[in-house]
């Protein structure tokens, strides 16, 4: 009796701000953009090359603001450092380079939108590292977004398409992206608990830069392709619109936002990828499409209202000051 009475009292219900989901659903809409600015660059740059300079470009920009802040580094706990270490090498290496190696064999829009698998991923590994229990209240909403994302990727018809010939490996590989960048949801929201959201955006690039460096070098990719000045327009702003902008604002928004919450605003980014591939590749999105990107932002809108429990020592997520 007493162990309950004490368990009820470490945990408490957390009610995210319509403000934080709103820079979470915003961070990752600027992700979608990426695909427009990607896909044109594998066809002569080799995805480790792609992934690696992009790396260096955020490198460049960040590593002046974390050299101010090594203090504050310093006082960073051992979990802490496997978190971020988690977040820069599985969801910023390893699921950035899936991703860009899966346009090489798939449509970019089925790529981008089995990323929306990720929320299963994330609320996994939310409930199992920092304790998240969503209320039941989640479960119609999350049967909705799952419900508009299955009609953003596949309308009416069977999904098991996807995976035939090269289309297949494009799915897997993107659907290892999406866990990996599900598991990189909850990372960071752990992470957070030791650093602050820069801080944590620049050690998610700085970080990553030495697996790459291997990873390029195994693969014969450190040199750049002889390419023209476009594709190093497109690789500037791959690293600085959706790389550092997006998740700068995605991550001021997942510090006051349940990671099982945040997931779902994520989605985000393949609907505003739908989008923006329309204008920029010239992929179709038909009715059916239209309808669930609609059930898909009416979902997002609606995520703040859902508290979630928290157990342990968590700190509940503190209101957003804008």
């Amino acid at each position: 009796m007493t162990g309950s009475v004490a368990a009820r009292s470490r945990s408490r219900r957390a009610r995210a701000s319509a403000a934080a989901v709103a820079l979470v659903a915003v961070g990752a809409a600027m992700w979608g953009t990426d695909g427009a600015l990607r896909a044109p660059l594998v066809s002569s740059w080799s995805p480790w090359t792609i992934v690696l300079y992009e790396h260096l470009i955020l490198t460049a920009v960040v590593i002046g603001p974390l050299v101010r802040r090594r203090a504050a580094l310093r006082r960073i706990p051992w979990r802490g450092w496997i978190a971020v270490v988690g977040v820069s090498w599985g969801g910023s290496a390893l699921a950035t380079l899936a991703f860009t190696a899966a346009f090489q064999y798939g449509n970019p829009d089925v790529v981008v939108l089995l990323q929306k698998t990720q929320p299963l991923w994330a609320l996994l590994v939310a409930g199992s590292l920092l304790h998240e229990r969503p209320h039941p209240r989640l479960v119609p909403l999350a049967v909705c977004a799952l419900a508009g994302t299955y009609l953003l990727s596949f309308g009416w018809t069977d999904p098991g398409h996807a995976f035939r010939g090269a289309q297949g490996t494009a799915a897997a590989l993107a659907l290892v992206a999406a866990a990996l960048w599900g598991a990189a949801t909850a990372l960071g929201r752990l992470a957070l608990r030791h650093t602050t959201p820069d801080s944590l955006t620049g050690l998610r690039f700085v970080v990553a830069v030495p697996l790459l460096l291997v990873i390029a070098a195994s693969h014969g990719a450190l040199g750049a392709p002889e390419s023209g000045q476009v594709d190093w327009i497109r690789l500037f702003l791959l690293a600085l619109v959706p790389g550092l902008i997006g998740l700068l604002l995605y991550y001021r928004g997942l510090q006051r936002t349940p990671a099982s919450i945040a997931t779902f605003a994520e989605l985000a980014f393949p609907a505003t990828a739908l989008v923006v591939n329309y204008f920029a590749l010239g992929a179709t999105i038909d009715v059916t499409q239209m309808v669930g990107f609609g059930v898909l932002w009416i979902t997002i809108a609606l995520l703040h209202r859902v508290p979630v429990r928290l157990t342990g020592a968590q700190r509940a997520p503190e209101p957003l000051a804008v």
